[in-house]
């Protein structure tokens, strides 16, 4: 069967409340609106008040009472309405949440403890939404250590990432692309094992021999039309988890083909990119017959006209034309 991608976001989160007790939701309209794209409609029916919380206006105070809530033995889920505001609650997600089993004085695995915290943000990048709710600022948390990342692309994913973030000990970030919500891709909720995304999974979108694509998040779609547009014979991988990320998929794969490219939505300019590359350059040089080519987004804010911002996002002729330039 096939399902839009937050129907597959809503089921995911229905059945993590279901399942455990101690899971809650906390966020800006998640309770009667539904959330803003629905993505949370008919919960606070389901659950109550007790567990589906509408909060003030403030990411700062909602992500402190989430760390507080997951330090007291629940399982928080928090939405944050856009990825851009993520700015607001990172004093307590990078300086709290993500210290929070370091300095706990544990000296080891065993003595570790917790922070079972989930964080769902929304990126607007490719839906028109200006400047300032269309960052994709996925680097800066992917750099904090203490913190789990992932961008999931398709309705399947996106279940099985949410499923295992709210299983996960530790902080996780979800991104979730708001463009990509109504698209329908292949779900079955109860095919879904306990480890089917865990953190640091991936997942091969296309098989292929003669160039590695590498991708996540909204992009991926348009890696797979550009490879489909070209012909050409490309192994495309959407790595869904950024924070771990699933290196030894991609370093077999670059083994196999010896080509590489990189694509996201985010600045090309220090970007998840650059890391791949460097970690690929430094494991699997000898095996590369061209040089990494990554196509990020150009150093410029989004612009709110789709005919401005298709000049500043990776787009289907870019995408090309690094295949063509790695491969030919």
């Amino acid at each position: 069967m096939t399902a839009k991608l937050w129907h597959a976001i809503n089921t995911a989160l229905r059945h993590s409340m279901t399942a455990d007790p101690r899971v809650v939701l906390l966020g800006e309209d998640v309770g009667a609106p539904g959330g803003p794209y629905g993505l949370t409609r008919g919960l606070l029916d389901e659950f109550g008040a007790a567990r589906v919380r509408d909060t003030p206006i403030s990411e700062g105070a909602l992500s402190g009472c989430a760390v507080g809530a997951a330090m007291s033995g629940l399982r928080p889920i928090v939405e944050i309405m856009f990825f851009d505001f993520m700015t607001l609650a990172l004093d307590q997600l990078v300086n709290n949440a993500a210290k929070y089993s370091f300095y706990q004085g544990g000296d080891g695995a065993r003595d570790r403890r917790s922070l079972p915290l989930v964080v769902r943000t929304l990126y607007g990048g490719r839906a028109s939404m200006g400047p300032q709710h269309s960052q994709s600022l996925e680097s800066w948390l992917c750099h904090v250590p203490g913190l789990k990342v992932a961008f999931p692309a398709s309705a399947q994913e996106a279940y099985g990432v949410l499923r295992a973030a709210v299983d996960d000990p530790d902080p996780v970030i979800v991104i979730e692309p708001i463009a990509g919500l109504t698209r329908e891709s292949d779900f079955d909720a109860d095919a879904y094992r306990p480890g089917d995304m865990a953190p640091g999974k991936s997942r091969t979108v296309l098989s292929g021999n003669s160039v590695t694509v590498v991708s996540y998040g909204p992009a991926v779609d348009l890696c797979s039309e550009a490879i489909r547009t070209m012909g050409v014979d490309a192994e495309l991988i959407d790595l869904v988890w950024l924070q771990p990320w699933d290196i030894e998929a991609v370093r077999a794969s670059v083994e196999r083909t010896n080509r590489l490219v990189i694509v996201h939505d985010a600045a090309e300019n220090q970007g998840v990119g650059a890391e791949i590359a460097a970690r690929i350059g430094r494991d699997a040089f000898w095996y590369l017959d061209a040089p990494i080519t990554r196509v990020g987004a150009r150093f410029s804010p989004i612009p709110v006209r789709k005919r401005d911002w298709s000049d500043v996002l990776p787009t289907k002729e870019r995408i090309i034309s690094a295949i063509r330039e790695v491969v030919y």
